[in-house]
């Protein structure tokens, strides 16, 4: 069989995505209505600026997927980060979520994560060049 392989556009890209959906829900059905529901939080100054937030997604079977906490630096270290987690994983608690996961670098939050109960499962050495990805999970 001849092939050849390419760039795919972005159709094509969609399409892989859904493929691998459709196998994935074939293989474990999902356990949830929606299959990504987000439940993403953000703290405003009394200006209404930004100054920290959480985006983060329900996945497939119940499990928080936190994909970005940030607080902004004038900000850190005043307990913004552990309550806009905390009210994202009690939204995801309610929703029936079990499990939460989420990745960090050597050089990010490490430390705080451990603080909020999650617990490393996995590293990523060299990721960039002389650091480490940690993943991190926690039971909810």
């Amino acid at each position: 069989m001849e092939y050849t392989i390419e760039i795919p556009t972005k159709d094509e890209e969609d399409l892989i995505d859904d493929e691998l959906m459709i196998y994935n829900i074939r293989q474990v059905p999902p356990t949830q209505d929606v299959p990504f529901e987000k439940i993403c939080r953000c703290a405003k100054d009394e200006d209404g600026n930004v100054i920290g937030g959480v985006l983060a997604c329900s996945v497939m079977w119940h499990v928080l997927s936190i994909e970005s906490v940030w607080v902004s630096e004038e900000y850190r270290g005043m307990g913004f980060a552990s309550e806009l987690l905390d009210e994202v994983e009690e939204h995801a608690r309610g929703m029936g979520c079990h499990l939460a996961y989420l990745d960090t670098f050597d050089f990010q939050a490490k430390g705080f994560y451990e603080k909020q109960g999650y617990r490393v499962f996995g590293e990523l050495n060299g990721m960039p060049k002389g650091r480490v990805r940690y993943y991190m999970c926690k039971e909810l």
